[in-house]
């Protein structure tokens, strides 16, 4: 392009021209005019400048809330429009957000009572959370500890440990009234010899002040809004090992109402007999849960006995009582397989309710959580009036909910779902909220209730393993849900969840599915390896480990908040090339599965277990890359140890080139002396760069000091090998460190993945690092530069750190994504975080 082509330039130098004054002759007198001279050729037209306005919708990384982009530049192609290589400015004008919601603030891993840093293997939880009436400081209690704890979230980002009080026995519920913290404990012997006692503890001294003997084994305990009395859920519960665990089981369950009059010492306990009332097990009520309205008539739940009762406190007398009924599930997963598959295609009929967690919701309905027990539950939350009617049934949506969030927990498939297991209610901003808790998905679903027939479903907010206890402080715009799963081992810390209601969009989830053509949502989770499209910033590629069988590449759509994975393709062995990976012949084909002779080796029967009948496979897909000339590489992770009697070989470390539709098409193995020391730390990630293939593998080999990088060579199916120097381990609770990504970054660049195996508390290695392979020679070992620390990226949420950062891509315009992996929601919260870190590498 010349200058003079371009139109501006020219408009201005056709304007200079003709402000310039007439010539004159010397002696002052206008000159003749001269000849006109011929017409000079035409010159080019010059580039049109362009501008084109592109709104964007809600949900949009650059304006959550909608607006607008303005992108302009130069029509190089001549085509009358703004093509995307042509945009040389953009803007934006975006909405301004003017929606509230509730957002994660801080958790706060109870562990930190006992140990500053939580460098602990005491199993401590929390289980049922009050708080003072200030909203200042929340009380839990802790039953493996026997013992309640106190935090002070006078500052609800940076909630601080404030100390534990032992009791005489397992604290199961909690209230507050007045200066008073109300505990509920069992002192029982066993399931027959019942006992417990009301532990009334000052808050200001956090001493007990005095012991109310209770009717029997306690659950939960509520006090009314007006500060008279409490209520006891007196459930003597059944042993659930005695014959097939159902009822009836004596003693018979009650209520115990306290009048809270005068000096704690003197309240007077009443107990309320709740025999006779339910048409299932009437001889043995199982109180489960209780909660009281401004009219003082507590709402109890009788879980086992599929019944509900409404009691006067004033009068200790039964107002009525109705069936919790049942339910017909269409659409959800009624089946556990190993390898997991959620299939949302079965049915249930006439399922009982059995609700446990029970909260009034407003004056004159109640909503329950109906977490199921004997009969497999309902896998909802209902709506009732007063007179027991069904006014809202959530259906199979929680489950649905659960799948299209990537928390759907198949093991629990034959056996309550998603497993609701509390509710709460509360006006936040002059709004009705419902709040229902996922124990077994750790997830809170958000509801807003200002039509009760038809509560409107807000948002999912993710909490720590296991959520019980919930609890709505509105003066202080707060939610707390209390999770009471602790073991250190499985990388699990029991915590308080701590929610703010403020302006702004949700922040979780940062990834969620669209529905199948059935109207089901893609169910995902243990998301592995992630990829980017080599053309579209906006789409990255996407896997699911071993924990699933049927494995699948999923399509994210990243220029939407959240995230939206968008579509499923099945890895296929359609051509037989898998099915005629070459194995090991064993001298006796028949042999045990577990027999000695199979130990070490890949044989026939395991190469048939990968493949399903549909041509589906159940590998290991650990690491993802676009091929540059179409389709994936994927590395699939060996199972088994060499010499390891206990960890079999049952798989070895595959490269699989497949097609864009996810059709295998080529299958590569490591050299045998390779696979001869194989570990169960193998393929991890996988890049490809110049014409090669690049295997991250995830530990040290027997015999290797440093960890390996494998890089094959297509063209000819020979392998070479580099070594990657791994960081030591820093965690306060040991572990391994190893690679779980690698990406091909240009010019014989990777980023990589380093992370160590802790999580919580104890992480410490979460790294991107990147490495120069250009002009090493075979065996090298490399160097590495840190590009991130991704604790902070990682705290930034107000969560736990996850112990596996399993993914990452860098998109065309460079923008680099993180994912972790949450084991498919077994012994784990389900969490994903899917962040975009930014243009980090430019």
């Amino acid at each position: 392009m010349t200058l003079t082509n371009h139109p501006l330039l020219t408009a201005a130098i056709m304007a200079g021209t003709m402000g310039l004054g007439a010539c004159t002759g010397d002696d002052g007198r206008n000159g003749r005019d001269g000849l006109d001279g011929a017409d000079g050729s035409a010159g080019t037209d010059g580039l049109a400048a362009l501008v084109e306005q592109v709104q964007l919708a809600a949900g949009n990384a650059q304006c959550p809330a909608s607006g607008v982009r303005i992108d302009s530049g130069l029509d190089a192609n001549r085509n009358g429009v703004l093509d995307a290589d042509e945009i040389t400015s953009s803007s934006t004008v975006c909405t301004e957000v003017t929606s509230r919601s509730f957002r994660r603030v801080a958790t706060f891993p109870v562990c930190l009572q006992l140990d500053a840093s939580c460098n602990t293997d005491t199993e401590t939880v929390a289980e049922i959370v009050a708080a003072s009436s200030d909203g200042l400081t929340l009380i839990y209690t802790d039953s493996p500890g026997n013992q309640i704890g106190f935090v002070d979230i006078s500052d609800p980002e940076n909630p601080v440990a404030d100390g534990l009080l032992g009791l005489s026995g397992e604290p199961t519920s909690v209230a507050v009234t007045g200066d008073y913290v109300l505990v509920g404990v069992n002192t029982s012997a066993d399931f027959i010899n019942v006992s417990g006692e009301l532990a009334v503890v000052s808050l200001a001294s956090r001493t007990i002040v005095a012991t109310l003997p209770l009717s029997g084994q306690p659950d939960s305990v509520a006090t009314s809004p007006d500060g008279r009395y409490a209520a006891v859920a007196i459930e003597n519960e059944r042993d659930e090992d005695l014959g097939d665990g159902a009822p009836p089981q004596l003693p018979a369950g009650a209520l115990d109402v306290i009048e809270l009059v005068g000096a704690p010492a003197a309240w007077p306990v009443n107990t309320v007999d709740m025999v006779g009332l339910s048409a299932l097990y009437p001889a043995d009520p199982e109180p489960e849960y209780v909660d009281i309205n401004a009219d003082n008539v507590v709402v109890v739940t009788l879980q086992e006995n599929n019944h509900v009762v409404l009691v006067d406190l004033a009068s200790r007398t039964v107002l009525g009582s109705f069936t919790a009924g049942t339910v017909d599930l269409e659409m959800i997963d009624i089946s556990e397989e190993d390898a997991a598959l959620i299939r949302q295609t079965e049915s249930l009929s006439a399922v009982p309710r059995e609700p446990d967690g029970v909260a009034w919701a407003g004056h004159s309905l109640i909503a329950t959580a109906d977490e199921g027990d004997l009969n497999g539950g309902s896998r909802g939350f209902t709506i009732f009036n007063r007179q027991g009617d069904v006014v809202f049934s959530s259906g199979n949506s929680l489950d649905h909910l659960a799948a299209r969030l990537g928390h759907y927990p198949d093991a629990r498939s034959g056996n309550k779902g998603n497993e609701p297991e509390n509710v709460e209610y509360a006006v936040f901003g002059g709004s009705p909220f419902l709040f229902v808790n996922s124990e077994r998905s750790s997830l809170v679903f958000v509801y807003d209730m200002a039509d009760p027939a038809n509560p409107a479903y807000r948002q999912t907010l993710p909490a720590a393993l296991g959520p019980e206890g919930v609890l709505a402080i509105p003066s202080r715009n707060l939610l707390i849900a209390a999770s009471e799963e602790d073991s250190r081992d499985d990388k699990l810390r029991a915590a308080l969840n701590i929610y703010r209601y403020e302006t702004g969009l949700p922040t979780y989830p940062t990834l969620r599915s669209v529905n199948r053509a059935d109207g089901s949502p893609i169910p995902w989770s243990a998301m592995s390896g992630l990829a980017a499209d080599p053309a579209n910033p906006a789409i990255l590629y996407a896997i699911e480990d071993s924990f699933y069988g049927k494995n699948r590449i999923f399509t994210l759509d990243v220029s939407t908040i959240p995230a939206t994975l968008t579509a499923e393709t099945f890895i296929r062995d359609d051509n037989g090339i898998f099915a005629a990976v070459s194995t090991t012949a064993l001298a006796d084909p028949g042999v045990a599965e577990d027999d000695p002779s199979r130990a070490g080796v890949f044989d026939a029967s395991d190469l048939a277990a990968l493949i399903n009948a549909d041509g589906t496979v159940n590998i290991d897909p650990e690491g993802i890359a676009v091929a540059s000339d179409g389709g994936f590489w994927l590395a699939s992770e060996g199972a088994g140890t060499i010499g390891d009697a206990a960890r079999p070989i049952n798989s070895l470390n595959f490269l699989f080139k497949l097609t864009p539709d996810g059709v295998i098409e080529q299958v590569y193995t490591l050299p045998d002396d390779v696979n001869a020391r194989q570990q169960r730390f193998g393929f991890e990630g996988v890049a490809e760069q110049d014409g090669k293939v690049y295997v991250a593998f995830q530990r040290v080999w027997d015999g290797d000091s440093n960890v390996r990088i494998g890089v094959l060579d297509p063209a000819t199916g020979s392998w070479s090998f580099l070594y990657y120097p791994l960081d030591a381990p820093t965690s306060q609770n040991g572990g391994w460190v190893g690679l779980s990504d690698i990406t091909a970054i240009g010019s014989g660049q990777f980023l990589v993945v380093e992370r160590d195996n802790q999580a919580g508390p104890d992480a410490a290695i979460k790294r991107l690092y990147r490495i120069d392979t250009s002009g090493q020679s075979p065996d090298a070992v490399l160097s590495k530069a840190l590009v991130r620390d991704l604790l902070a990226d990682l705290k930034a949420s107000g969560g736990l750190v996850p112990e596996k950062i399993e993914g990452s891509a860098r998109t065309v315009d460079g923008q680099v994504f993180i994912i972790n992996d949450n084991d498919g929601v077994d012994d784990n919260s389900g969490e994903t975080q899917l962040l975009r870190l930014g243009a980090i590498l430019n």
